[in-house]
């Protein structure tokens, strides 16, 4: 007879979060990165975020790269919704049995669904205002011949409105890896007593050094950069 198929049980899907989460981790690092050059001044900026962005459109590897991380994305979203519901559902089944987890465990590491999927809901609109026009819309060329995704960035930068957005989204994705991170390493087998401590840190500092910086580049750019002439 043939099995029934079924998703992977309980630990593989969170094997898969946590190697889908540390990915995402490490993609955050290379894309804060190149987003810092637009902490340059305006020219400079424009040519070098400009070039990087071509960069990332034409390189073979990249291109492979961005591709793993799409499927990670995917992955991560749906086996974080399946492992929320279940565990939802897993709790509703006690009954009125006295839930003394808040009293344990801070509010965000009990809501990772939420904060998840706000994360998910700022991401495509992320991608809407950024990645759509650069892939398939008309962007005007700068002086050098490129896709001027620096001016999109900018005039985007310039609403107050979108850099608040941004800015609420940053933090709640910070909240979202100070467990996340964390967690990762605890789902793989990785945590141990010995240092533990130290894991917690760094994740902490990992944590801050993210959400500050992608916090920092929007601002900077509302208070200090010029619109682009037309």
């Amino acid at each position: 007879m043939f099995r029934k198929l079924s998703l992977p049980n309980s630990l593989t899907r969170k094997n898969l979060m946590a190697l889908t989460g540390l990915f995402l981790c490490f993609f955050l690092v290379i894309h804060l990165a190149g987003n810092l050059q637009l902490l340059l001044p305006a020219e400079r900026a424009q040519l070098q975020y400009n070039h990087y962005s071509e960069l990332l459109s034409h390189n073979i590897l990249i291109k492979i790269v961005s591709y793993v991380l799409y499927a990670s994305i995917i992955a991560h979203t749906i086996y974080a919704l399946v492992l929320t519901l279940r565990s939802r559902a897993a709790v509703g089944s006690q009954g009125y049995a006295y839930d003394r987890r808040g009293a344990v465990s801070p509010w965000y590491s009990r809501n990772m669904g939420i904060l998840g999927t706000l994360i998910f809901f700022f991401l495509v609109v992320h991608m809407a205002n950024f990645w759509y026009p650069y892939k398939f819309g008309e962007v005007p060329m700068d002086m050098a011949g490129r896709k001027d995704l620096y001016r999109v960035v900018v005039i985007a930068y310039r609403e107050w409105w979108y850099v608040a957005l941004y800015v609420v989204s940053m933090l709640v994705l910070g909240f979202h890896l100070l467990h996340g991170f964390y967690s990762a390493f605890q789902s793989l087998g990785l945590y141990h007593t010995k240092y533990g401590r130290w894991m917690n840190w760094a994740g902490r500092a990992y944590t801050l050094v993210i959400t500050a910086g992608f916090i920092l580049i929007p601002i900077w750019v509302f208070f200090t950069k010029p619109t682009p002439l037309p």
